[in-house]
């Protein structure tokens, strides 16, 4: 997260954006809070796996979508796990 430059309120309302357009994409059935958590942690996850091959991504778009990706993964991770 300290990549993308943006502030922590910047954080959580970018991440609540990343995580609804990941819950809608992946057809989740998530509430606000975890669409917040889910974004947040997904960019977490999406830099440090794009950080390992080399890609960055900065700024709010970046943020934006490295979030998105990285809550996909998470909600495929959990609903792997529930089943």
């Amino acid at each position: 997260m300290e990549t993308a430059q943006i502030g922590w309120i910047a954080a959580i309302i970018v991440g609540g954006f990343a995580g609804w357009f990941a819950s809608m994409f992946m057809k989740s059935d998530t509430g606000v809070l975890l669409n917040i958590v889910l974004g947040i942690v997904g960019a977490a996850v999406a830099n440090l796996l794009l950080g390992l091959v080399g890609v960055v991504l900065g700024g709010w778009v970046g943020y934006l979508v490295a979030g998105f990706v990285g809550a996909c993964i998470l909600i495929a991770i959990a609903r792997a796990v529930r089943r």
